[in-house]
């Protein structure tokens, strides 16, 4: 394709002193290396950055002695003036909105302020808008973030999770997709997927595709840990996947071209895609905190994003303490509002001609996450529809329903034709009612009697494998049922990831202590397998405890995206330990353990 791919350029570091002196409100920084001037913005909702140079004509900002707030700085050219807090100019009002730079925290409390280069990729190469036919462009709504778009000639598929759960057993999904949505995956011409999380690459649904067409071609964004990093392990063939750099156009045919962006909040992990067919955009952001670093393009013909919130362990899993249930009902209704009027705010902001809310449609349906189901309140997309239509009348909004379909050449030419959208027929299913639970809780649970837990060594050996060490916290891991109760015949073991040792109480020194009980078949499985701790956390498989009442992102961090990329190796494992004698030297559970596979 000829283009450079899109980079990260470091443009400010602080150490961890310097980041502590910041003080509330406005700070001015000036890089010693090449001189350059950044503005960083301090509240307690975080940090925000910008380069100190007025949008206008370049010119340098000062603080406006006008401004009581201490929000506001005015630049010494023509007295513009820019609200640092919001990063709008409001003078001249509503003239132009400054561009953030990324603001990374370290883990040793460091910063750095970075720069996404070119900062609009979509802008090279543009091409002439022609006029859509109908029929030419459809849109169709599968299920949760699965979409398919027939583009002339071509079918590209998004995020395609049609069967199974995601996240071990934690999720389901709430819609139910058309009868054929395995066919039409098998015959996509392209298929996209976001990121490695396994509601957007599932591998019940990928296993059906390798067994029916293993060369279908799969892109993804060229990730620090590569998306596919579990295939070999997951022993679903598949023989055509593409990695594709950042912000670069990848063209298909004459009028189809396609572009992955990457998250600027988690760039390790997510991506999203802009499409572009005959000169009008499709923008699908999927799960991206800050996609592109926030800068995207505006008055794009057709957006998606997510809607619903509620991917997370967090507050739901936690106990003790604080977390009450009244406590959690309250702080999940305030974020679920706050995402709301977030995402009504990017979409007014970008003002595309239609809009659709998408992959937030799961459900925690497994009996045993009753209460999860019950406090786990997600925003409606209709909820989210309502509120933009309020804000920006302007734009056409679209909930979906499994199987509907929006031919965006009507759509765009008339966005009231009633014929631009198909529904499903009246008699189509649209909420799942039954998930194959026991297939694949038995698949899961299929580890408990492996071989390797008979050796209470293991503990040792994963975490060595795992690599996280000479961080000031000790764990405590108890094995438990469904309903959260310890094991009679369950490991209960410490952590202490100062030196990794495995000690038998807590130390006497201060240190950071987490308690998490985790059900023994999802453990032990993620354990075997060498699967991201993300199934435990946002699956909701466990329930966690801390004291003090600290989030430690180093280690979360770790367990979630920086395990080694392969599985700890049980063989050589199974090869050290000493053999078992009799049944007194082992930690047996109940006496039914036997071997297992080690895939």
């Amino acid at each position: 394709c000829g283009s450079v791919s899109q980079t990260t350029k470091v443009v400010l570091s602080l150490n961890a002193t310097e980041v502590n002196l910041l003080k509330e409100g406005l700070n001015f920084k000036k890089n010693p290396e090449d001189g350059f001037c950044y503005i960083i913005f301090k509240s307690k909702d975080g940090l925000k950055a910008c380069k100190n140079q007025c949008k206008h004509q370049g010119g340098l900002f000062i603080k406006d002695i006008e401004d009581l707030d201490g929000r506001t700085v005015k630049c010494t050219k023509h007295n513009w003036k820019l609200n640092v807090s919001t990063m709008k100019y409001v003078n001249p009002p509503d003239s132009f909105l400054q561009d953030q730079l990324d603001v990374e925290v370290l883990d040793d409390g460091a910063l750095q302020l970075l720069e996404l280069s070119p900062v609009h990729p979509w802008l090279t190469d543009p091409r002439e808008t022609l006029e859509l036919q109908e029929g030419e462009v459809k849109v169709t709504y599968l299920t949760h973030a699965c979409m398919e778009l027939q583009l002339g000639q071509k079918r590209f598929m998004f995020d395609p999770w049609l069967k199974g759960p995601a996240f071990a057993r934690g999720w389901w999904l709430l819609h139910e997709p058309p009868d054929d949505a395995l066919d039409r995956l098998c015959a996509a011409d392209l298929i996209y997927i976001s990121h490695m999380h396994s509601d957007h690459l599932s591998y019940p649904t990928l296993k059906v595709l390798s067994e029916r067409r293993p060369d279908a071609p799969i892109y993804v964004g060229g990730l620090s840990r590569p998306v596919f990093w579990y295939l070999e392990q997951s022993q679903v063939k598949l023989t055509n996947i593409n990695v594709t750099p950042f912000g670069v156009w990848l063209n298909i045919d004459e009028h189809l071209r396609f572009m992955i962006l990457m998250d600027g909040v988690h760039p390790e992990m997510d991506t999203c895609i802009i499409v572009d067919y005959k000169g009008h955009l499709i923008l699908n952001t999927v799960d991206c905190t800050r996609p592109n670093g926030g800068r995207l393009p505006q008055n794009v013909d057709l957006m998606m994003s997510d809607f619903a919130g509620g991917a997370s362990g967090f507050p739901m899993t936690f106990y003790g303490g604080k977390y009450t249930d009244s406590w959690k009902t309250d702080f999940i209704k305030t974020e679920r509002r706050k995402l709301l009027n977030y995402k009504a705010e990017l979409v007014r902001s970008l003002q595309p001609r239609i809009y659709c809310p998408f992959a937030g449609y799961f459900v925690e349906a497994h009996p045993s996450d009753k209460y999860i189901k019950d406090t786990n309140v997600k925003n409606t997309a209709e909820d989210l529809n309502a509120l933009i239509n309020k804000l920006a009348p302007d734009i056409k909004t679209w909930t979906p329903k499994p199987g509907a379909v929006l031919d965006l050449g009507l759509a765009l030419k008339d966005s009231s034709n009633s014929e631009a959208i198909s529904n499903p027929p009246t008699n189509a299913k649209v909420y799942k009612d039954s998930w194959e639970f026991d297939l694949y809780v038995e698949e899961i649970n299929s580890a408990i009697s492996c071989e390797i837990f008979k050796h209470q060594s293991w503990i040792q050996f994963y975490y060595t494998w795992a690599g996280f060490k000479n961080y000031n916290l000790v764990v405590r891991i108890i094995e438990s049922d469904d309903h959260f109760e310890p094991l009679r015949d369950g490991y209960d073991y410490l952590v202490d990831f100062l030196d990794l040792s495995f000690p038998t109480a807590r130390p006497d020194r201060e240190h950071f202590y987490i308690e998490i009980k985790n059900r023994v078949g999802v453990m032990r499985y993620v354990v075997l397998h060498g699967c991201l701790w993300d199934d435990l956390y946002i699956g909701f498989q466990n329930r966690i405890s801390r004291d003090p009442d600290v989030y430690h992102h180093k280690f979360w961090n770790h367990f979630q995206t920086q395990l080694p990329l392969h599985c700890p190796d049980w063989d050589q494992f199974l090869q050290q330990v000493e053999p078992i004698q009799g049944k007194n030297d082992t930690h047996d559970e109940e006496g039914i353990l036997s071997n297992c596979v080690l895939s």
